[in-house]
């Protein structure tokens, strides 16, 4: 992601954020292949697909139930989110994993996690333990399962009532969901939440998303799509390929 490409809005807030592409733990990289939209069969299921950068998938680590204290190390571009991801150094157990990077996260600040955790920012703890009206993020379905909740840039999640069993919560979209007071949750909010200013100034930036041209149907000839050919312009019909 080039300046030139960043709204005047963005760039203020981009030149703050010392980003690194190249990642820091190289144990946490996987290979991963672009299918192109084509399922077992070689068939094209999903249109407008293909090409693209090749990206490596980092492993993140989506459940902190474990009790740990680590040191942030690096803020780092993850091709295959919209949020950036932080490497952690947890000096305890001479462990290394990537979070998802929250808002106002900077090098060298301490992250904690597990049921002993203090409910800072930042901290992994179970919702039983965080007080109501708190932002979280990350946050898990069940207990032993990943989180699902609230993890692309700039989403969250707020605490709005609790009881011995359950935990109500309130979704930056509005909705409301019911999950255990024993699930995992981060406190605070995912950062970059300004991606969505992110100009597109050419069509390369698509095809480097693995994103290919939508043509119109209209614009075909009859052979090629229900709604081409005929004297100018036509609708009225609503047809897939």
């Amino acid at each position: 992601m080039k300046h030139r490409f960043l709204k005047p809005a963005v760039l203020s807030q981009y030149k703050l954020i010392t980003l690194s592409k190249k990642p820091v733990l190289k144990e946490k990289l996987v290979g991963k292949k672009n299918n192109s939209g084509r399922n077992n069969q070689g068939k094209i299921t999903v249109r407008h697909k293909g090409g693209g950068h090749k990206r490596r998938y980092r492993r993140v680590e989506f459940l902190r139930n474990f009790d740990s204290s680590g040191i942030v190390i690096s803020i780092e571009y993850d091709p295959n989110r919209n949020a950036n991801i932080a490497a952690i150094y947890d000096y305890y157990k001479n462990k290394f994993f990537y979070i998802l990077a929250i808002k106002n996260l900077k090098i060298g600040h301490i992250v904690q996690s597990g049921i002993g955790a203090k409910p800072a920012t930042g901290n992994s703890l179970p919702l039983f333990k965080i007080p109501e009206g708190c932002f979280i993020h990350n946050v898990s379905v069940s207990k032993t399962k990943p989180a699902q909740i609230a993890r692309s840039a700039g989403s969250y999640a707020i605490i709005k009532e609790k009881d011995k069993r359950f935990v109500k919560l309130q979704l930056k979209s509005g909705e409301l969901r019911f999950v255990s007071v024993r699930c995992f949750a981060t406190i605070g909010i995912v950062g970059n939440e300004c991606v969505n200013l992110e100009k597109k100034v050419k069509a390369g930036q698509s095809r480097w998303r693995n994103k290919r041209p939508t043509v119109r149907g209209v614009a075909m000839n009859p052979v090629d799509h229900p709604h081409g050919g005929g004297e100018g312009k036509k609708s009225g019909k609503g047809l897939t390929p």
